[in-house]
């Protein structure tokens, strides 16, 4: 796999999955595209539930997915799109994951990952998260 990641094509996986996402409450639509270094792209969507705390995260959704399809894959960068453009109020900081998600993106990605936030730009994980939970 080429060190070189086309962020631009990751990003349009990322709109296309946040169009799927399940989002009946909040109508707050996210979607992530995982690509892994052997060439594959794993999407996610959020899934909301009635019951908030058993709602999950796109990103969380692409990422425990690629684990589960391509076991032996190592995840090399992520990209998120979050909300809608007809929604001015939502700025940069409605669009960055949550720390759940944050936290899960350190156990499954290297620090140095690209994480491409759709309205934000990149960066690596050890920028998004520099002091992660560890055990």
């Amino acid at each position: 796999m080429s060190a070189v990641v086309d962020m631009a094509r990751l990003g349009s996986e990322a709109r296309g999955a946040r169009s799927r996402a399940y989002a009946p409450y909040s109508k707050f639509r996210v979607g992530a595209a995982v690509l892994l270094d052997n060439g594959a792209v794993v999407l996610g969507s959020n899934i909301e539930n009635a019951s908030f705390g058993l709602t999950c995260c796109a990103e969380r959704v692409a990422i425990f997915s690629s684990r589960v399809q391509h076991p032996s894959a190592k995840i090399v960068a992520l990209a998120v799109s979050a909300g809608d453009d007809s929604h001015p109020h939502e700025g940069e900081h409605t669009r960055m994951p949550c720390g759940a998600c944050r936290q899960v993106m350190v156990e499954f990605m290297p620090s140095t990952a690209q994480v491409w936030i759709d309205g934000v730009g990149a960066q690596t994980l050890a920028e998004l998260l520099p002091s992660p939970f560890k055990l």
